[in-house]
């Protein structure tokens, strides 16, 4: 596996913004009404960053083999790597989409409810930068050490 390129996270998140922005104009011109946003899509986010940073600090404890702690087996380590390069591209996709409502929604500020929208879109997308974070940092930690002999 090679480690998650910021490149690779941005260029998802331009891709669903723009997907984002174009569902909540399409929803906004056929069905006559504002893209509705869950508020359960914040919370969603921000409990999975604290998960993946629980995650990660007790990873990097058992791997420096820190006393009261077990050490990890080997694949333990490889499956938290691939857990952690899923959740990052998970945060990049939400991310992105809940820019594009945030954006698409944005000339309608003056509307009451849809100014509680796309403050509930910008919290999506800051719990999404959070769960890139947390993923960045555990595959991080997961990564293993170079050898000897390579350069």
């Amino acid at each position: 596996m090679k480690p998650t390129r910021m490149r690779l996270l941005l260029a998802i998140a331009a891709v669903l913004a723009a997907i984002g922005w174009g569902v909540t104009r399409l929803v906004d011109a056929y069905a006559g009404r504002s893209l509705p946003v869950p508020w359960t899509a914040p919370a969603v986010m921000v409990v999975l960053a604290i998960a993946l940073a629980l995650w990660a600090r007790g990873t990097r404890d058992r791997l420096a083999g820190k006393p009261g702690t077990k050490r990890i087996e080997p694949l333990v380590a490889a499956r938290s790597a691939a857990l952690a390069m899923a959740a990052s591209r998970t945060g990049a996709v939400v991310g992105g989409f809940y820019a594009g409502v945030a954006i698409a929604l944005a000339p309608m500020w003056d509307v009451p409810y849809v100014r509680e929208r796309i403050l509930v879109s910008l919290a999506a997308l800051g719990g999404a930068v959070l769960v890139v974070l947390g993923a960045l940092w555990l595959e991080r930690i997961c990564r293993l050490p170079p050898q000897d002999d390579e350069p």
